[in-house]
């Protein structure tokens, strides 16, 4: 009985991570962005698995400032809607709810390409 609230923690954090980015999918179907309070992009710090190939991400903080939203990965062929300051407001807006899954901008999902190199 000691142990159990250090348990349900372990538990709780683990929860999270999982969460975060399904371990399953590789290529990732969702990332997370770190966004300014206008809309544009902070880079989030995300731990990777050690490898070229296997592109997906354990966790992602917005260690360095933003508001921490859910993206999804852009479709092989499919790109992101291109960056203004108009695009910004509105993905802002779409953020507000945690997550850009599901959102449009004029007609084209408010996807991002895959993080290389990260």
């Amino acid at each position: 009985m000691k142990h159990l609230p250090l348990v349900a923690a372990l538990a709780l954090i683990a929860g999270a991570a999982q969460a975060q980015s399904p371990m399953n999918q590789n290529p990732p179907t969702q990332t997370t962005l770190c966004l300014e309070v206008n809309g544009s992009i902070i880079p989030p710090v995300c731990h990777r698995p050690a490898s070229r190939v296997d592109q997906r991400e354990d966790i992602c903080l917005c260690s360095n400032g933003g508001i921490r939203v859910d993206a999804p990965v852009c479709a092989p062929g499919e790109r992101p809607p291109a960056e203004s300051r108009v695009f910004e407001n509105a993905r802002r807006d779409a953020g507000r709810d945690g997550t850009l899954m599901g959102d449009m901008w004029q007609g084209q999902r408010m996807c991002v390409d895959i993080r290389r190199g990260r």
